[in-house]
């Protein structure tokens, strides 16, 4: 009888969601080689081409996308059968709190996956600001806060750096519409979110300091309206990488603007005294979210 083989589905996604085999070779704990053996193996197996390949890295195909959802309902079914015959049922309700810059195109589906692997957890999920998300979790209206924090930028979560659990990191990038070009001596019209927003306040602080003129000449109030004005072709905005979407890309250099940093996504640190549900909870998170 011709299967699949399991490990191979779990190397397909890892390979997908990270976007090359060397981003994905130590989410499956193996070496890039491996990796390359793996997906080899899966493509004879399957009869067509699943990936295709880029000096970018990778996508999947029209076959690899189809094969991804199955290979995502296997696991899903795999890992719950586990857990169930284990003893390791995890159930409850979760407050989830999600700064909007986290994967804005791929959240929904992750949380979809999350309720398919954990059917017996209730999530709540609210996405806000970084700053506000960690006000709103000292506070304890939350259980479980995932952030955004950019490097080398004073964040009020700096002094719990050491002690968060690092779920992604991806590059800022500055945004336009597809074949926008900023004419050099002319104000860059810059979209942003408010001002009480942290990426905000870095990037207006950062224009100032490289002395490079702007107006600010929209305020989107989430993500998706900000992706709205990019793709209307509004102005330029400094966002993470995972906020590209359709009619949005990267600026072609050159573009006169400053290089940005990094920024890292990570779960605020636990509470003491926090429940082992919650705790356990925020391990599946972060298996799942990467």
């Amino acid at each position: 009888m011709q299967t699949f083989d399991l490990e191979q589905l779990r190397t397909l996604a890892a390979v997908i969601d990270a976007g090359s085999l060397t981003a994905a070779a130590p989410r499956v704990f193996l070496s890039q080689s491996s990796v390359s053996e793996q997906m080899r193996k899966l493509e004879e197996r399957a009869g067509q081409s699943l990936l295709t390949r880029s000096k970018a890295g990778v996508a999947p195909t029209e076959a690899g996308t189809r094969l991804l959802a199955y290979a995502r309902r296997i696991l899903a079914l795999s890992d719950e059968a586990f857990r169930d015959l284990h003893g390791e049922t995890l159930q409850g309700e979760l407050r989830l709190a999600v700064t909007d810059y986290f994967r804005p195109g791929d959240l929904t589906q992750l949380l979809g996956r999350l309720g398919e692997s954990y059917p017996q957890v209730r999530l709540n999920v609210s996405i806000l600001k970084s700053d506000a998300l960690r006000a709103a979790y000292a506070h304890g209206d939350f259980d479980v806060g995932l952030a955004m924090d950019i490097a080398g930028a004073s964040s009020s979560s700096s002094a719990q750096g050491a002690k968060a659990s690092l779920i992604r990191r991806e590059s800022l990038a500055w945004l336009g519409a597809t074949g926008l070009r900023v004419a050099r001596g002319e104000p860059v019209r810059l979209l942003a979110l408010p001002d009480t927003c942290s990426l905000h306040q870095f990037t207006v602080a950062l224009l100032r300091r490289r002395r490079v003129p702007y107006v600010l000449a929209h305020v989107a109030s989430g993500v998706a309206g900000l992706q709205s004005a990019l793709a209307a072709g509004l102005g330029v905005a400094c966002l993470n990488e995972s906020a590209v979407c359709e009619g949005v890309t990267r600026l072609a250099p050159p573009h006169g603007l400053p290089a940005l940093p990094r920024v890292a996504f990570q779960f605020l640190p636990g509470r003491r005294g926090e429940t082992a549900f919650v705790t356990r909870a925020r391990e599946m998170l972060a298996t799942h979210l990467v």
